[in-house]
């Protein structure tokens, strides 16, 4: 081939992966396995950009080598399928979910396919195939059907429960011994009294200790979605998708009780290789704390509140209690007076999502409910306030203020005028009403029999005086809640369970998959019921109403690494064998947004299927690395016409979206989505999208700067808008050409920016090869770092450079079979050392540079040693596979260089025998000799004062001194 064609390199080498299966991995006791894990995407409509693709290579990097070094290697690829994007879709336009879903799945692997991923797609699973989701149907009734026996510590069958209440009843031990404490309303009952009860009464008392259960819970509702939403799907009091406010809502679900294996998620951290980032992420979201729970009996009421502090020690600093706006009893203990203010206020917390008044410090609000608690140790009346500082999920839904030794307690005691008792000694000077002092260290003041200790032990002694007094107990709390698990959606798993006399079953194994059935639309219905309220005569046995919820998006994700191991059994979630053999993921990569909710569930599921004997692993990745983020950048128009009245020009509220579409009279510049927020103040920026038009080449072409002519006009849904008058223009002096002042932002790359960059094109101009090394050469991988294509000319004139090695202008070949030389070798074994210590350690960005460093060398000693070369493509192809697949042949090896083998370092070519020792005559450098570093002094000296250089600039003198430093110097002294 006389030059570097890669679009046909690319196809044809594409094509032969596939016909000849070479990524297809099958069980091989003989070898020592590897599994290499990429995250789940979910395939969107607007495909891959050039983000996506960069965990996906460094994965791909990783599986190639290891196949290369002997492993046996799996390395799958799926699609998390179901979704709200494919739903919303098919609400507004009618079509299913499904085929949405499908051409999606096509454009991604369209896209994937050009870039020359090794997976082995005989393994490809989507959560939304019933031969897949039967299985997650089925670990859901394994859920329902088991407990989580506190004393064997690990979930069991339910059964195992139910032999524990025939034989002995339900006590406080039995509270204690077996299930936790789990908090539930379940009063003591005797052995013979669970006999008498009902089925349904039975039921009920079991729906306290199942592993899936139904509940009433507060949730995040969205009414304009007409579902439940988890806590990252909401942002800012909205949705993420689709920016519909959100609201707090007490609601009958399906949730998994996760809180049970906190302890476990907790502690076996410590034994897994995730970085310290991530485990800490996850410490703060499962949130243990010790501490005691404590009531607060209302005045005048059959009504108490309890409350759990880390800090009883403080308990003589109470000023006021504040309920969570949720809290249950709200509704019940306000006095009629305050009834009006504390129910709008509970309206109003209702739309702030749990994430946003956490993290909003400097917003201080309240309302009084009229009434008093009493103080369990002196007896005083205690205000009783809501506060949505106060979260209903965390806790009991209550805090005892401490305003001197808490900040938002102090900040909240300040803005309302309420009391501020300090019960902690403060350094001196620290004043107490200015700040609180939360130091956890100091002796108690004003605490009547916790005087004179400090904090450690007045903290066990409160407990002590808290339990005697049986107002409270020492105990552990979590932060961590149990997962919502029900969706009012269409799109997605159905819930195994139908309902007989008003309790809740689980369909028969045999019965599964249960299929999602077809509606006339995917809206709730006119009643109010979810989407599958909608299916014609969707009952058991014709009779029994199914489920209407569906499971979330995270059920399917929460055991896929496990299904790739065994994707076609129709026995079993997954075989003995299949799982004895690859029994979890070695390298797993993805995004650091799944750092809390998609790690804790796939490892709290793998825990549970462990527990069951089910799988022999209880975590489900050895090594997690989260991939940085490819940024977009993104251009705002900068200056807007001050004097502007958009709203009267438009009719548009502030904040409010405009689509508009612009083009210029020279019909070159193709219509595009423009896509701004009107502001308060017109000047503030909008978001524009990059010209796209073509070339005299027909090629894309993406413009910097958004120009128009002078005739050009924003055409809008709403009606013209005139730039010329709007929008501040700027001049080119030398052009005379008018365009419009933009300002750039670094951000995450996304079509809702408009900043999206698309592989495709890459691909198309450069090559899957230079797209997988400039993406690797952008810098670390676990990085964020910009988009820019600077840099990608100088990846492809590498490529071609390489190319020449082999072949010469005329496309002949240059490769001979004698032996390298020593230089040569040098040239070759230390880049076989930096690549497998990079990849080894993840550092795929300095193993470019070193392949360019190689070939300039290998270029300028005019090597073309077919052992030399043989080596440079085995480094190079984890990185480049189509390229060094198609040389690998050309020098005569038959079968994909995937079968072959990474070359061993040897470090004798890497030891010097000779050394270029620079020359100085009275300290200037004035050139240098290449001598062996066998040579003493004296053999130096003689070989210096030969050399031509040296006595020309000796100039016949004799020098009085020479000094020499083995392997660094030699220095002339006249």
């Amino acid at each position: 081939m006389k030059e570097y064609d890669f679009k046909q390199i690319e196809t044809t080498w594409q094509k032969y992966w596939k016909d000849n299966q070479v990524y297809k991995v099958t069980e091989d006791p003989a070898k020592p396995k590897c599994y290499v894990l990429d995250m789940f995407p979910y395939p969107s409509g607007a495909g891959l950009h050039v983000g996506h693709p960069l965990g996906y290579i460094a994965s791909d990097i990783y599986a190639r080598y290891k196949r290369l070094t002997g492993h046996n290697v799996l390395h799958p690829m799926g699609y998390d399928s179901f979704g709200l994007p494919a739903e919303q879709y098919a609400i507004q336009t009618g079509q299913h979910p499904a085929i949405t879903t499908q051409t999606n799945i096509n454009r991604y692997r369209e896209q994937l396919d050009k870039i020359g991923f090794s997976y082995d797609w005989s393994r490809e699973v989507r959560t939304s195939d019933p031969a897949y989701y039967k299985w997650t149907q089925w670990i859901f009734i394994q859920l329902f059907h088991s407990f989580y026996n506190c004393k064997s510590n690990k979930a069991e069958p339910i059964k195992n429960l139910v032999a524990v209440f025939e034989k002995e009843g339900f006590h406080d031990d039995i509270n204690k011994t077996f299930t936790g404490n789990i908090e539930h309303d379940v009063k003591p009952f005797s052995a013979e009294a669970w006999k008498a009860f009902t089925e349904k009464e039975q039921h009920d008392i079991l729906m306290n200790f199942r592993l899936a259960y139904l509940a009433e819970s507060y949730v995040n509702w969205c009414p304009a979605l007409g579902t439940v939403l988890a806590n990252d799907e909401v942002k800012d009091g909205v949705s993420e998708r689709g920016g519909h406010p959100v609201e707090r809502k007490l609601m009958m679900q399906w949730s998994l009780r996760i809180t049970v294996y906190a302890e476990r998620l907790l502690n076996d951290l410590e034994g897994i290789d995730w970085t310290e980032s991530l485990k800490e992420a996850q410490r703060n979201w499962i949130g243990k704390s010790s501490g005691s729970s404590l009531k607060f009996e209302i005045e005048n009421s059959k009504f108490e509140i309890e409350v759990f502090t880390t800090r009883p020690d403080t308990i003589f600093g109470v000023t006021f209690l504040t309920l969570a706006p949720e809290h249950e009893l709200v509704n019940s203990i306000t006095t009629p007076d305050r009834k009006k203010a504390v129910d709008e206020y509970v309206t109003m917390a209702k739309n702030r999502s749990e994430r946003e008044r956490m993290a909003d410090v400097k917003k201080i609000t309240g309302e009084f409910t009229g009434t008093y608690a009493i103080h369990p140790f002196t007896g005083k009346q205690i205000p009783v306030w809501i506060g949505d500082y106060v979260l209903a999920g965390y806790g009991t839904g209550a805090v005892m203020a401490v305003p001197a030794h808490d900040s938002r307690d102090h900040a909240f005691a300040k803005h309302f005028g309420l009391d501020i008792v300090q019960v902690i000694e403060t350094p001196a000077g620290f004043d107490i009403q200015a700040e609180s002092y939360d130091a956890k260290e100091g002796q108690c003041i004003n605490s009547d029999f916790l005087n004179g200790l400090d904090v450690k032990r007045s903290i066990k002694r409160a407990i002590e005086e808290i339990e005697q007094k049986q107002i409270g107990k020492g105990k552990t709390n979590y932060r961590l809640r149990d997962a919502i698990f029900g969706r009012q959606r269409y799109w997605g798993e159905p819930i195994p369970v139908y309902y007989k006399d008003g309790i809740a079953c689980t369909l028969e194994e045999s019965e599964l998959p249960l299929l999602l059935p077809e509606v006339d639309k995917y809206l709730p219905t006119e009643t109010g019921e979810p989407p599958l309220g909608r299916a014609s005569n969707w009952k058991k046995d014709g009779q029994y109403e199914y489920e209407l919820s569906t499971m979330p998006g995270w059920a399917g994700s929460s055991w896929y690494f496990l299904r790739y191991m065994d994707p076609h059994n129709d026995k079993e979630l997954v075989s003995k064998e299949a799982v004895e053999y690859w029994k979890n993921v070695d390298l797993y990569l993805g995004g650091s947004e799944h750092a809390t909710g998609h790690l804790l569930y796939v490892r709290f599921w793998t825990k549970f299927l462990f527990d069951l004997g089910i799988i022999p692993v209880d975590e489900p990745a050895k090594k997690l690395i989260n991939q940085g983020m490819i940024q977009g950048v993104s251009s705002f128009i900068k200056q807007w016409v001050y004097e502007t009245n958009w709203s009267d020009k438009i009719d548009l509220k502030p904040g409010e979206e405009i689509k508009v579409f612009a083009s210029n009279n020279k019909n070159v510049i193709q219509p595009f989505l423009y896509k701004g927020k009107l502001y308060e103040n017109p000047r503030g920026h909008a978001r524009y999208a990059p010209i796209e038009y073509s070339d005299a080449n027909g090629r894309m072409v993406y413009d910097d700067l958004l120009r128009f002519s002078k005739e050009a006009m924003f055409k809008s849904t709403y009606g013209e808008i005139d730039i010329e008058n709007d929008i501040i223009w700027e001049i080119d002096e030398k052009t005379n050409e008018r365009f419009i002042l933009l300002d750039q932002q670094v951000e995450k790359m996304s079509k809702s920016k408009y900043n999206v960059v698309t592989p495709d094109n890459i691909v198309e101009d450069y090559g899957a090869d230079t797209l997988r090394l400039y993406e690797m050469f952008l810098g670390p991988l676990e990085q964020s770092k910009p988009w820019n294509t600077q840099g990608i000319e100088g990846v492809h004139r590498f490529l071609k450079k390489l190319w020449k090695l082999f072949y010469d202008l005329d496309g002949n070949a240059l490769w001979k079979e004698e032996a390298p030389d020593k230089k040569e070798w040098k040239a070759v074994h230390k880049l076989i050392k930096k690549v497998a210590e990079d990849i080894e350690n993840f550092s795929f960005n300095t193993s470019v540079s070193s392949f360019m460093i190689c070939v300039n060398e290998l270029t300028d000693l005019k090597c073309n040693k077919k052992a030399a070369l043989q080596d440079l493509l085995l480094c190079l192809s984890p990185y480049a596979p189509h390229i060094t697949e198609e040389l690998w042949k050309a020098l005569g090896n038959t079968g994909s260089i995937n079968i072959a083998t990474f070359p061993v370092f040897n470090p004798e070519y890497l030891v010097e025998d000779s050394f270029n020792y620079p020359v100085s005559i009275n300290g200037k450098h004035r050139t240098n000799i290449e001598m062996s570093l066998t040579l003493a002094q004296p053999e130096v000296e003689a070989l210096v004062l030969a050399d031509e250089n040296v006595q020309k600039w000796l100039e016949g003198k004799t020098p009085k001194k020479i000094i020499f430093v083995k392997g660094k110097i030699v220095n002339m002294v006249l």
